[in-house]
């Protein structure tokens, strides 16, 4: 039995993820930030014992220490953090007035890729060796997001900060990797597959559909495994040949 943190953990992939390691008997810290009705529902509905609901935003350096610390000393360490949760809000560059295109900038950076950092940092001081961080990048950081460019910096930077840290951590035997989806049927992605946009974003993929959560679920599951310390600084792309690179 190994011990998982989740941010985001409460809906969306983070849920389908929460699911998956408990589902393979591993007991899970499920994050979140504002829907602790969610994150409680969820956790009674696990399989196994030990599960736990943590909660903290992760733009703020305080409560990311706070959580993490809380969700390790309930479990003894951790084995394995996922960093899911991400906002993704929409500011096209010729549409958006200078202060809220500088609010969406800061606070796209501090929950997708300062959040994570951060929560590594907290993590990395009760993980065992043989531990594994997974991110959940995007698709958007190779081919642009123009809606949302700071989600696409974001995800670009987490990617990069996935490889560093698989460098730094290799050799306390901690293995660093992410995944970048293209679209995936959740809540933040409802408008736009359920707007006339939808059936050109199932298009994308020659499958003419967008992946499930618990598709990305089972390679996080996978990169988050013991056999699968070879892939560490692997970002695994998950679109369904909708973007090649």
């Amino acid at each position: 039995m190994r011990s998982v943190l989740v941010t985001g953990g409460s809906r969306g992939i983070g849920r389908a993820v929460v699911r998956a390691f408990a589902e393979h008997g591993d007991r899970v810290a499920i994050h979140h930030r504002a829907s602790a009705d969610l994150a409680e529902r969820l956790r009674a509905e696990l399989p196994g014992t030990g599960h736990l609901v943590v909660s903290g935003d992760v733009a703020d350096p305080e409560a990311v220490r706070r959580f993490v610390d809380e969700a390790a000393d309930a479990f003894g360490g951790l084995d394995v953090v996922v960093n899911n949760a991400a906002v993704f809000p929409r500011h096209p560059i010729t549409e958006t007035a200078y202060e809220e295109w500088q609010e969406a900038w800061r606070h796209t950076l501090a929950v997708n890729l300062v959040g994570p950092a951060n929560v590594a940092w907290c993590a990395l001081r009760h993980m065992r060796r043989g531990g594994r961080i997974v991110n959940v990048s995007s698709r958007g950081a190779f081919r642009g997001e123009p809606g949302q460019p700071a989600y696409g910096a974001s995800k670009a930077g987490l990617n990069s900060l996935t490889q560093s840290l698989a460098r730094a951590l290799g050799p306390h035997g901690i293995a660093v990797t992410a995944v970048a989806p293209g679209f995936v049927e959740t809540d933040m992605t409802n408008e736009h597959l359920k707007s006339p946009r939808g059936d050109e974003i199932r298009a994308q993929s020659p499958f003419n559909r967008v992946a499930q959560p618990d598709e990305i679920a089972a390679a996080v599951r996978y990169l988050a495994s013991p056999e699968a310390e070879w892939a560490s600084g692997a970002v695994l792309d998950l679109n369904g040949a909708s973007y090649l690179r």
